[in-house]
C-alpha cells in the first residue's frame, strides 16, 4: 500500500478516536470497597424524562449484576443513584483561510482562499450526560461518582443502546482499583 493511500485511513482512525469519550470518576480514598456485595437503586426525586430514567436504572442494574453485585430491596451494602441532563451543543462550523503557492509552465503564483463550513440541518446537537453516585447507606455519604456523556442522534433503540454502553463504561471504573 502506498503512503498517500494510508493518509485517509489514518485521518478516519483519528476522527473515530476523537468521538469516543472516557468516563471520569472520583472516590473516597479512605473507604474499603472490598466489603461491597449488594446494591439498591434509588431513583432521583425529580424526574422530567421517565423514559431516560428507566433506561438508566435498567442499565445500572445490568452493569452491576454483570460485575457480580446482587440487587436487593433493602439493607444493601451500597445505594446507587443517578442524574442526567441533556444539553444543546452547537455543531462546528468554521472559517478556514489557506495560503498556497504553485507553478504552471514558466510562471509561478501565490493564492489565498477561504472556506466556510455550513452545518446542514440543525445547527445544534444534543448531548446526554449521565452521573452515577454510589452512596454509603449507613452514613448517607458519597463514596464514588462516575460521569460520561454521549451524543443523542435519535431516540428509541439507538438511544437505549447508547445509554447501556455509557452506563457500562462509567461503572467499569467501579469499584476503584486502589493500589
Amino acid at each position: 500500500m502506498k503512503i498517500p493511500a494510508l493518509i485517509p485511513l489514518l485521518i478516519s482512525c483519528l476522527m473515530l478516536s476523537a468521538c469516543t469519550s472516557k468516563p471520569k470518576s472520583d472516590y473516597d480514598t479512605e473507604y474499603d470497597f472490598s466489603q461491597l456485595n449488594s446494591f439498591e437503586t434509588v431513583s432521583p426525586s425529580q424526574n422530567d424524562d421517565p423514559l431516560s430514567s428507566s433506561r438508566i436504572e435498567d442499565s445500572i442494574a445490568a452493569a452491576l449484576s454483570n460485575q457480580g453485585f446482587v440487587m436487593v430491596q433493602q439493607q444493601a451494602d451500597f445505594n446507587v443513584t443517578y442524574s442526567f441532563k441533556v444539553e444543546d451543543k452547537p455543531k462546528k462550523s468554521g472559517l478556514s483561510i489557506g495560503l498556497g503557492t504553485g507553478t504552471w509552465g514558466s510562471g509561478g503564483g501565490v493564492s489565498v482562499g477561504t472556506s466556510v463550513g455550513v452545518p446542514i440541518g440543525s445547527d445544534t446537537a444534543q448531548i446526554q450526560t449521565i452521573q452515577i453516585d454510589i452512596i454509603n447507606p449507613k452514613t448517607n455519604k458519597l463514596i464514588w461518582r462516575g460521569t460520561d456523556k454521549f451524543n443523542i442522534d435519535a431516540g428509541g433503540e439507538k438511544k437505549i443502546e447508547e445509554t447501556k454502553k455509557t452506563v457500562a463504561k462509567i461503572l467499569s471504573q467501579f469499584p476503584p482499583h486502589t493500589k
